[in-house]
């Protein structure tokens, strides 16, 4: 499915998609632009935006904060 990142920390993000209710509560999220894999569990629905925790700690956001 594809999604929009609206934003994104090494806490979690918020993606717009289409169809809310289909997401499982745990998911991946790969981002089209560098294959990056993120394991998601969403926190919050609002609309057609998801807010998401992820369960650990992405390394490639770790290394943007230096």
């Amino acid at each position: 499915m594809s999604c929009v990142v609206r934003n994104i920390s090494p806490q979690g993000a918020a993606i717009d998609v289409d169809n809310p209710p289909s997401f499982h509560p745990q998911f991946r999220l790969v981002m089209a632009s560098d294959s990056s894999v993120y394991e998601c569990q969403i926190a919050w629905i609002q609309q057609k935006r998801i807010g998401v925790t992820f369960a650990a700690v992405p390394q490639e956001l770790l290394h943007d904060e230096r």
